[in-house]
């Protein structure tokens, strides 16, 4: 067979075969995905819906707090909450190779809570960034989200109403086809390049590179406060910032460059080839996957690695542990006041010297 420049014209022909078919040469093995993808959303499911809840049952009793960063932590938690409450309709759907059993309605709803939480948790996230850095390098500037209750949840209502008409921009075109068997598609009836690659572009400055900004740019700003602060190991702080911003990057990037050139060849057929345009398709489902690993990363970079939240975590099974005999209270009674001095002295400094984002909740 006679290799075909790929900047001809689709309308080339071989042997009364397209350049683009012809082309083609890989064997990409689809069985195999699917088996490591049901794995990794199972994987992300039980892992994920224990972190979560926990974390949502923790931080709730504290949701009435002055604090905005545990009112953003609060937030992503239950974004992420919500996207792997769906991730067994997206295990079976692997399985049954892209077959969708469960009606228009699920189809459309459950396409809809996981575009929600691709924007909201990445705009909580920002936010808390940034809140973050003020509380730490500017105490004295307004907060992000304010004391005042009613500015708080407005500005909240905000962001995942945001979310919600961005996800509505992207959710209006899902629909369930039938095919040779039934599917959940996202099909628009006229104008397909022109819609995906509008989609793809909002989601690309929204979810991405808008909140990246953010995040990295403020966690470099944390990283030099901490550096230049004396009242905590340094090493160890910069090391934890440069995490957040390194685990957000690692979740996304993947996905976002996958969709970019994606974009590129829905805009230009002819700039790959009919081997790289497989490659891209055949990944596309594997990189949506391991973005939503930030579910099970984001419970442990900013609440399990926090010593506020395990402090908290430890007082909410203590308290809900049945307790026998009559010396516990006694105990329990005496400890507090012993080194209660100590104790709020010690949380006070690491509230405003500490990167950990739910550390500075104890104060």
């Amino acid at each position: 067979m006679n290799e075909i420049d790929s900047n001809n014209s689709s309308f080339s022909f071989f042997n009364n075969t397209p350049w683009f078919v012809y082309e083609c040469t890989i064997d990409l093995d689809k069985d195999y995905r699917r088996i490591a993808l049901f794995l990794l959303y199972l994987l992300l499911f039980m892992v994920g819906l224990a972190e979560n809840i926990l974390v949502v049952w923790v931080n709730w009793r504290r949701r009435h707090s002055a604090n905005g960063v545990l009112f953003c932590v609060i937030n992503v938690s239950m974004s992420d909450l919500m996207v792997v409450l769906i991730m067994p309709f997206f295990m079976l759907e692997v399985t049954l190779d892209k077959v969708w059993l469960w009606g228009r309605f699920l189809c459309k709803v459950t396409h809809l809570i996981y575009v929600v939480n691709f924007y909201s948790s990445s705009f909580f996230l920002a936010f808390m960034t940034l809140e973050r850095y003020l509380s730490l390098a500017r105490p004295s500037s307004p907060a992000c989200f304010p004391v005042s209750k009613r500015r708080r949840w407005l500005l909240c209502g905000g962001l995942w109403l945001l979310s919600l008409f961005l996800a509505l921009l992207e959710n209006i075109h899902m629909d369930l086809l039938e095919w040779d068997e039934p599917g959940c598609y996202m099909m628009p009836e006229n104008s397909y390049t022109e819609w995906f690659v509008s989609i793809s572009f909002l989601c690309l400055l929204f979810q991405f590179l808008g909140p990246a900004s953010v995040i990295v740019a403020c966690n470099v700003l944390i990283a030099r406060a901490v550096r230049a602060s004396p009242d905590v190991d340094g090493r160890r702080d910069v090391w934890l910032v440069h995490v957040y911003s390194l685990v957000f990057v690692v979740c996304w990037l993947p996905y976002q460059m996958v969709m970019f050139l994606m974009m590129v060849d829905d805009l230009d057929p002819h700039v790959f080839s009919c081997n790289t345009v497989e490659v891209l398709y055949f990944s596309y489902s594997v990189v949506q996957c391991l973005s939503l690993f930030h579910c099970v990363a984001n419970p442990i970079l900013y609440n399990f690695l926090s010593k506020s939240f395990r402090a908290n975590l430890i007082n909410a099974v203590v308290r809900y542990t049945p307790q026998e005999g009559p010396e516990r209270p006694r105990r329990q009674g005496s400890a507090p006041n012993a080194g209660a001095p100590r104790t709020g002295k010690k949380e006070r400094k690491l509230s405003n010297t500490s990167t950990s984002h739910s550390d500075i909740a104890a104060s």
